[in-house]
């Protein structure tokens, strides 16, 4: 142990800790920008110095640790002068129209600025300013840019995929686009991590909320909407509701009371692909297709654009199956068009979801009969439901519980676990095993692909199961850093798998990249956790044994795998022109 004193405090903190943490551990929150645990320690912003009695220089408490007899001091006159100097400085380089920014009221250099009172700026504004393609799902705005580094470093050590990059040096420097590349040239698999790990409004995702509204306003127009599962898990975290009060059955009563004519939760397609996905996959494992590799889950557009980049001659492995989001689209396009007796045309569908790559995701064409168009044609994220909430004036106290239009009201617990990682596999299992047995396995037969952290075993979660004298061998892997690791490996042919999934966010979809954001904390075990607990207490928890969707394949598609299914249900993964 080691023995300092922290603003008249003496403490004793565990070798190798941070002057931050052994501050925080005495409720003394020191102020940071550029700091992330374990990604981005470089004290690069200088905001969180302190001052070492008998040293005539300030340091960073981020990245030196505690050692015996220090004397600190986080909040002296001198250290007080340095922060707002500091301050002062990155906002004379930083657009402060904090009113029109996608962070207003969470920014932690809002934050820090009003905590000093900073009310002017005594230097000289000197705003960078640069185009961007404002169409491309994710939007970066050089002029809030503080270069703090973060984007950098959760695209470099988690992700592995270096779309970010330093320009320039001293005061010219700036974060843009690595290689000199336009962001569409990138291979950005539009994760959102970025966006999520960013202090400020410098990097968003491309709002939708207007096209909403205008969708809504227009009589000819009949809007349909989506919940995706992860959302339910996180959308209270904005509006101040506790988890067990922000249920599935109070944003559905919230775009309701917005305008939207029919709400769906996407639960029900998400059973709705597991009848697709373990169909493909038993038929895919028993006709020996995957001695060599695996079959990989196709639910995850991030996890999509990353494999077409970096491993093409991986897609033919990857399920055909669309993703819950496309499937629910085409079918709202299709047989829900038909139970209304309208053109496809006339339905505007909408979804709102925990992703950003969703965004891009949505450009799928349909074609089908005589229609041509999109499944989805306006993707919002959960930070833009919080927005059209707040923007619509609805009072969450007011909200009630209500069930999702018919005839696709449905979903089961396997459904509802698509959002946490481990949650596709464990659902296809659910049904596969019920497919090869006709009968039911014991409904928690196959936690094990449960991931119990990101962190542990480098983000992949092992298991083998039998069924009579079948070994089933699978992997669940989240992170596309881990993603690559592992599919390395496949490559190398040191390990083998029959059946993996993949997410292309730490955790999951609630960790997905349009999820609220708290900076500093990592929320998606925690998020995963509570669909856990909702999987529990549902009463039908086999994707198979969802009625709307059995009714569904015997009115409109017959049976899993069938012509029109594959039509509707299924896609081809194509490499990038």
């Amino acid at each position: 142990m080691v023995n300092l004193t922290i603003d008249g405090k003496p403490i004793s903190v565990e070798e190798n800790t941070t002057i931050m943490e052994a501050a925080a551990q005495l409720g003394i929150m020191i102020p940071k920008l550029c700091y992330l645990k374990g990604l981005n320690e470089i004290a690069a912003c200088r905001v969180c110095v302190v001052e070492l009695e008998g040293k005539e220089k300030l340091i960073s408490s981020c990245n030196n640790v505690a050692e015996e007899g220090m004397v600190i001091y986080t909040n002296s006159p001198k250290v007080r002068r340095h922060r707002r100097t500091t301050v002062e400085l990155l906002l004379s380089q930083h657009n402060g129209q904090c009113v029109t920014c996608s962070r207003s009221g969470n920014c932690a250099l809002q934050d820090i600025a009003n905590d000093l009172n900073i009310l002017e700026i005594p230097y000289e504004k000197q705003i960078e300013d640069r185009p961007w393609n404002k169409d491309f799902p994710l939007i970066k705005d050089y002029s809030k840019c503080i270069k703090c580094m973060r984007c950098v470093q959760v695209c470099d050590k988690v992700q592995g995929l270096n779309i970010w990059d330093v320009e320039g040096t001293g005061s010219m420097s700036t974060i843009n686009v690595s290689g000199h590349k336009k962001i569409e040239e990138a291979d950005c698999s539009l994760c959102g991590q970025c966006i999520t790990h960013c202090p400020v409004g410098a990097l968003s995702a491309r709002d939708d909320t207007e096209k909403v509204w205008r969708a809504i306003e227009d009589k000819d127009k009949i809007v349909v909407a989506q919940v995706a599962p992860a959302v339910r898990a996180a959308w209270g975290e904005g509006l101040g509701l506790a988890p067990e009060d922000a249920t599935i059955g109070k944003i559905l009563d919230a775009m309701k009371k917005m305008g939207m004519d029919y709400v769906f939760d996407t639960v029900f397609s998400a059973d709705l692909t597991i009848m697709e996905e373990a169909n493909e996959f038993l038929k895919r494992f028993t006709a020996g297709e995957l001695k060599e590799f695996p079959m990989f889950t196709s639910c995850c557009p991030g996890w999509i654009r990353f494999a077409k980049t970096q491993f093409p001659h991986f897609l033919k492995q990857i399920s055909t199956a669309k993703s819950p989001q496309q499937m629910f689209g085409a079918v709202m396009k299709t047989y829900f068009a038909q139970k209304l007796g309208v053109e496809p045309e006339k339905i505007y569908t909408v979804s709102v979801m925990p992703c950003v790559a969703k965004k891009g995701e949505r450009e799928m064409e349909l074609f089908y009969e005589e229609y041509a168009g999109h499944d989805i044609d306006a993707v919002i994220t959960t930070r833009e439901l919080v927005k059209m909430i707040r923007a619509a004036h609805i009072n969450p106290a007011t909200l009630e519980d209500i069930e999702s239009d018919r005839p696709m009201q449905q979903g089961t617990g396997a459904g509802v676990i698509f959002g946490a990682t481990g949650g596709v596999m464990e659902a296809a299992l659910r049904t596969a095993y019920y497919l090869l047995k006709s009968e039911n396995p014991p409904v928690d037969a196959f936690r094990q692909v449960r991931s119990t952290g990101f962190q542990a075993n480098h983000g992949v979660q092992e298991a083998e199961f039998q069924v009579d004298d079948i070994t089933v061998r699978t992997a669940v892997v989240s992170g596309l850093g881990n993603t690559r690791a592992l599919l390395e490996k496949i490559e190398r042919g040191e390990v083998h798998y029959d059946f993996v999934e993949v997410m292309a966010c730490p955790g999951g979809c609630v960790g997905g990249g349009g999820q609220p954001i708290h900076d500093g904390e990592e929320r998606a075990f925690e998020r995963g956790g509570e669909l856990y607990a909702l999987d529990e207490q549902y009463k039908v928890r086999f994707s198979h044994e969802n009625r709307d969707v059995q009714q569904m394949y015997a009115e409109f598609f017959e049976k899993p795998m069938s012509h029109r299914a594959h039509m509707l249900l299924h896609t081809e993964h194509k490499r990038p022109s």
